[in-house]
């Protein structure tokens, strides 16, 4: 339960079929599971790229607005959330409330196998950072290494990014996943780099797109490879 709520303050569910309002989180996963639901995929959408959802339009475009949503397993419902903040400044809070809402019962959008994403992520990488330093745009300078070395640092206090049952591959592409995705971050804070002409503009724009789709499509498959585990049994 700490994994799913953070550091945030409050987590509420709303829409929940049997209540009437907004119920606290562990309910609401008590709810699901006597609702049939037993497993949750994680959904990382993005403009143009409807990651993790299977519809219908409704959901998509919620989620799409929120970038990231959760999909049932075993029941057709699906969770949108809707970030506020709230207090005075300086102890600022922040509440969510997920928003179930039914959803198709299909397999999510361009998620890819463990192995497919491993083997595109090791490829997407090596062909950005060969463009990014042909160009000499990559995100680099102080700012970035306090970044880089902040990331090692967690990296090495919590070990554990996944629950345990996940298979060490899952593990292994979640955190190549997540250092390319901090990359990719740091490149786009440092505004356009290096580059100096419309044309190196858009080649390093051109360059860390696909990165960043395929550390998304990455970090889905390595959350949701459980499920699908699972249901590789079943059938």
């Amino acid at each position: 339960m700490l994994a799913i709520v953070g550091e945030d303050a409050v987590h509420r569910v709303e829409g929940l079929p049997g209540e009437s309002g907004p119920v606290g989180l562990t309910l609401a996963l008590g709810r699901l599971r006597t609702l049939g639901v037993g497993a949750l995929r994680v959904a990382l959408p993005a403009p143009g790229h409807p990651l993790g959802l299977s519809g219908p339009p409704e959901f998509n475009a919620r989620a799409m607005d929120a970038e990231e949503a959760v999909v049932c397993h075993g029941a057709a419902f699906g969770l949108v959330p809707e970030v506020s903040e709230a207090g005075p400044e300086g102890d600022v809070h922040v509440e969510v409330v997920w928003h179930v809402l039914p959803v198709r019962e299909a397999p999510p959008a361009d998620v890819p196998s463990l192995g497919e994403a491993e083997r595109e992520l090791a490829e997407a990488l090596r062909d950005a950072t060969e463009v990014l330093s042909r160009l000499d745009v990559a995100a680099s300078g102080p700012v970035a290494e306090a970044a880089i070395d902040a990331y090692r640092a967690r990296a090495e206090r919590g070990r554990e990014v996944l629950a345990p049952g996940y298979p060490p591959r899952a593990v292994r592409v979640l955190e190549l996943a997540q250092r390319v995705g901090l990359l990719i971050s740091l490149a786009y804070d440092n505004g356009h780099g290096g580059a100096v002409s419309a044309s190196e503009m858009a080649a390093r724009g051109a360059a860390l797109r696909p990165v960043e789709r395929t550390a998304r499509r990455a970090q889905v498959a390595a959350y949701n490879s459980v499920v699908e585990e699972r249901e590789k049994r079943v059938r």
